[in-house]
């Protein structure tokens, strides 16, 4: 077993984590608040699908290898948050309707797509200045 630090290319887990839960709770809040809803009895009922499926997206990629990378990791972790949200969602009874699909689907790959491309410009620029 290896106990060296982490690479330079390998981002830290927790701020990926963080961020990631940054761009579903933002989504969230944005969401309730242009609809009128009260914060407090929606937010529990609007986030958990959503929540749950990045955390599943993370399972799945096995994220913390590099969370920051935008594909394959970035990408699996937005579809899977997307698809299975949006699953999570209708399972529950909380209604579908293609417009909230796609305004979720352009919101995560803004948020959490986003971040991991400037990570990734960031990377490049560092590389290019060593």
């Amino acid at each position: 077993m290896s106990t060296t630090a982490p690479t330079s290319r390998t981002a830290p887990v927790w701020p990926a984590a963080v961020a990631d839960a940054v761009a579903v709770l933002a989504f969230t809040l944005i969401g309730i608040a242009s609809h009128d809803g009260s914060l407090v009895a929606a937010f529990g009922r609007v986030v958990w699908p959503f929540a749950l499926a990045a955390v599943i997206g993370w399972a799945v990629t096995r994220a913390w290898q590099d969370p920051a990378r935008v594909w394959p990791t970035g990408v699996l972790i937005w579809f899977v948050t997307v698809v299975g949200g949006l699953m999570l969602r209708g399972v529950s009874g909380q209604g579908l309707a293609w417009s909230f699909a796609l305004v979720t689907a352009l919101f995560l790959a803004f948020t959490m797509l986003g971040w991991r491309a400037l990570v990734a410009a960031l990377r490049r620029s560092q590389a290019r200045a060593d």
